[in-house]
């Protein structure tokens, strides 16, 4: 029996995958949210909505179900892109769309853990925002609104919990090099492009013991991008 769960949201996307592999290899009981039943190939994986509050305790009390495996981490991976145009062009309806799918699973997963990462006395939350946040390009003004509140909120959770055992940082990819991407853009550059095995590296180094003296961190993973 493992010792330490982390529950890792959008575990199943492109960059959820190699999350979820590397917390496997380490040796951690991984818990997976997903929309639809799947196939049992190493995480527990639970149907949760994460963007309800109804659906994120539902994921965190899967993590929370082992007794001799504690939740210590949280991932916030859930998110996700759509191009628009300028900020005049841009319906309100679908900026507040990247927002909702961005910000809004972060909050609630985060939210119903913190109890859970406090009583372990070194708990964990790590949070993926995006270059954009830092960097916005044209026609990305929710996308680019939506990751910098994410890394607000987690600038906040660590303030907040710094004395209560538990650390926030953040991530900042770039392009990921996933399938989806190189579809998207069959043109660029991939070898520019970091792939996800990498940052998840990074992640699982963020939300372990290791990492104890850091907390209220944005990590830019760019890669050559």
């Amino acid at each position: 029996m493992t010792e330490r769960t982390v529950l890792v949201t959008g575990g199943t996307g492109g960059l959820g995958g190699a999350v979820t592999a590397a917390f496997l290899d380490a040796g951690w009981r991984v818990v997976v949210p997903q929309r639809e039943p799947g196939t049992d190939d190493g995480p527990v994986r639970v149907v949760a909505d994460l963007l309800t509050p109804e659906g994120a305790a539902r994921a965190v009390g899967a993590a929370t179900a082992e007794p001799d495996a504690p939740l210590r981490a949280v991932v916030n991976l859930v998110g996700g892109y759509a191009a628009g145009g300028l900020v005049h062009e841009t319906p309100v309806d679908d900026f507040e769309r990247m927002l909702r799918l961005n910000l809004r699973p972060t909050y609630l997963v985060t939210h119903a853990a913190l109890p859970h990462l406090m009583a372990s006395g070194d708990g964990a939350v790590v949070c993926v925002s995006a270059r954009a946040a830092v960097s916005p390009f044209p026609g990305a003004s929710g996308y680019a609104t939506a990751k910098a509140a994410v890394r607000a909120f987690a600038d906040t959770v660590a303030v907040e919990y710094r004395q209560r055992g538990v650390r926030c940082n953040t991530v900042l990819p770039s392009v990921i090099d996933t399938p989806a991407n190189r579809a998207a853009q069959p043109g660029a550059d991939h070898g520019r492009w970091v792939p996800p095995a990498e940052i998840a590296e990074v992640i699982r180094f963020l939300a372990s013991p290791e990492s104890a003296p850091t907390s209220g961190a944005s990590i830019p993973v760019y890669g050559r991008a």
